[in-house]
């Protein structure tokens, strides 16, 4: 029988799962709470009418794209890419691209802040045996997955450097998916006394070809604890919102890999 993983990480109020202001906000109501809700829907009745004099559990949820396990677009990063072409928006990522057979690189023995290099990913494909095929989802286990929810997380595990992306991006890989708060690395060289939740972290844009290419990225996974094994194969998948269409002409997105041209340019990280 096969077998489904849920890699995605719940939403949850109070914990450092986002750089501070960016954190989302989670009112929850009982169904005690919620009775007289309830009763606006039916005039007349009274909370005895109710089974067992209860309303609805529910939840006012305040949050951004970003909170929780998400998939970033090209647009995220930059308006353009490809060498001047209208970046893909979220609604624009071709299904096919995720629902794929995934592997996972395991680098969680680099420290925080660490830059994986192209030879990283060389090494560790072929630490466990694996050639990468087109359209293949690549999930990178950093050791940020075990601080999920603690107040270094943000600043915690390394990250994939712009040489190790475009080693991806060349052997058709167009999904990608991280633990950690980024797909950048976290500044290893933070201002003096900054707190590890304020680590400037770049969201992807440092990698350049992250942004300047079309890839997306999903973020937030816990792939340190429901992931299989290196090396092992599954299928990963991702929700996604429609936002609403930018400037410029409508773009018809392949699901098969395409040449990348032009020129990156790595853009300088930006804190939170």
């Amino acid at each position: 029988m096969r077998k489904l993983i849920d890699i995605s990480a719940p939403l949850r109020a109070g914990i450092a799962s986002d750089p501070p202001g960016l954190t989302p906000e989670i009112e929850y109501q009982s169904h005690a709470q919620t009775a007289q809700d309830l009763l606006a829907f039916f005039p007349g009745a009274t909370v005895d009418d109710l089974p067992d004099g209860e309303g609805w559990a529910s939840e006012w949820v305040r949050l951004t794209t970003h909170n929780g396990t998400h998939l970033d677009a090209p647009y995220h990063y930059s308006a353009t890419m490809n060498g001047g072409e209208r970046a893909m928006t979220i609604d624009e990522v071709p299904l096919e691209w995720c629902l794929q057979p995934a592997v996972k690189l395991d680098f969680r023995h680099f420290p925080d802040g660490y830059v994986v290099t192209a030879a990283d990913v060389e090494a560790e494909l072929k630490r466990i045996g694996h050639e990468l095929s087109p359209l293949e989802i690549v999930v990178v286990n950093t050791s940020a997955g075990e601080r999920y929810g603690q107040d270094d997380y943000v600043s915690s595990g390394c990250g994939m450097g712009r040489d190790a992306t475009l080693y991806l991006l060349d052997r058709g890989v167009r999904l990608t998916g991280t633990d950690a708060w980024s797909w950048d690395a976290p500044s290893s060289t933070p201002p003096p006394g900054t707190p590890p939740s304020r680590t400037p972290r770049s969201s992807g844009r440092g990698t350049g070809q992250a942004g300047r290419s079309a890839t997306a990225t999903s973020r937030n996974c816990t792939t340190s604890k429901r992931c299989p094994p290196p090396g092992s194969r599954s299928r990963v998948s991702r929700s996604r919102c429609t936002p609403p269409p930018p400037a410029g002409p409508a773009r018809s997105p392949s699901s098969t890999p395409e040449p990348l041209t032009g020129s990156c340019r790595a853009s300088p990280p930006r804190s939170g």
